[in-house]
Formats: structure tokens, sequence, C-alpha cells
């Protein structure tokens, strides 16, 4: 019984090592939204930055078109794909990689799931920071264009996606599962 209690005392501490910040809309209005999400981990920035372009092992598969999240992949290098292959040889193309900085930051441009038939233009960025126990990761995603009603709505919305998938991200480097 002591064993038991033990391996789930590490099993808690573990899932509670990534401490992700709350969520936030920093603006939203008619014409855009910006989101920002932070995650310290405990891993150095050059891990933290390997394991973004690893998607495929934390992303959520409930937020790919494919239901299986290890269908997504990051070709890193400019104009790099960050991709994800479906049934009978179809594809989406979520993102391109526009900037490279290993180890520092990382820019992807294009509009993740329903945002990619709104036709708007989204940047994320991901940065990695020194922090006292490991690094911190902030992503930002700058989304702009038209929508018939508005940004507001549809940026909460979009934030608590985004704010999933950095909380899987940090569990996957502090336990090596999303």
């Amino acid at each position: 019984m002591p064993s038991r209690r033990l391996a789930w005392s590490l099993a808690a501490a573990a899932l509670l090592a990534a401490s992700t910040a709350p969520a936030e809309v920093v603006e939203a209005g008619d014409t855009g939204f910006t989101l920002k999400e932070t995650v310290v981990v405990q891993a150095d920035a050059a891990s933290a930055y390997a394991a973004v372009l690893a998607v495929g092992k934390w992303w959520a598969p409930a937020h790919t078109y494919s239901g299986d999240a290890a269908n997504l992949s990051i070709d890193a290098r400019p104009l790099g794909c960050w991709c994800e292959k479906l049934p009978d040889g179809g594809g989406v193309r979520h993102m391109d990689v526009v900037m490279m900085m290993p180890g520092k930051m990382l820019r992807f441009v294009g509009g993740l799931g329903p945002l990619q038939g709104m036709g708007v233009h989204g940047a994320m960025t991901w940065t990695f920071k020194p922090a006292e126990k490991g690094t911190s990761v902030e992503v930002t995603y700058a989304v702009g264009g038209h929508a018939a009603n508005g940004f507001k709505e549809i940026a909460a919305g979009v934030d608590g996606v985004l704010h999933g998938q950095v909380e899987r991200y940090g569990r996957f480097l502090d336990t090596g599962k999303p």
C-alpha cells in the first residue's frame, strides 16, 4: 500500500510540475485578437524548443482533422510546414515556419482550425527564456482579418484551445506524457 501512495504522489507532483499561467486574451476587437500563454518547464531552452517540433507527441488528437496527433509534423526550416496527414492521400497545411532561432524563438504564420477557412492572418510566436527551474515558454498568437461579428467571441474559444495545447506541451516536457 505505501508504494501505491508513493506512486500516486509522484504522479501528482509530475502533473503539477509544469506551471501554466492563466490563459490570457490580451486584446480582442473587430479586426483581430492577441492571445498569450506561458508555461515554465523543467527543461533547458534547447530541449523545450525541440519539443515544440515534436508536435505529434503532445498536441491533443481532438484538435486535429484526422483525429490522430501522430499525423502532425513540423518541418523545421524557413517556409517549412506544420502539416497533418489525412486519409486517402489528403493533408492540411496548418501553419508555415517563418522564423527560427533554436533555443530562443520559433514563429509560425497561418490560421489554425476554423480560422484557416476564414481567410485571416495569424502569427504564432514561441519564445524560450531561462527561468529559475528550467525554461519559461511564452506563446503569443496574433490574428487579424475580417469576421462578420468581430473577433471577441472567437478569441475566447481559440484561447481555450491554445491554453489546453500549451498545458499538454508542458506536461509532455516534464513527464514524457501529454
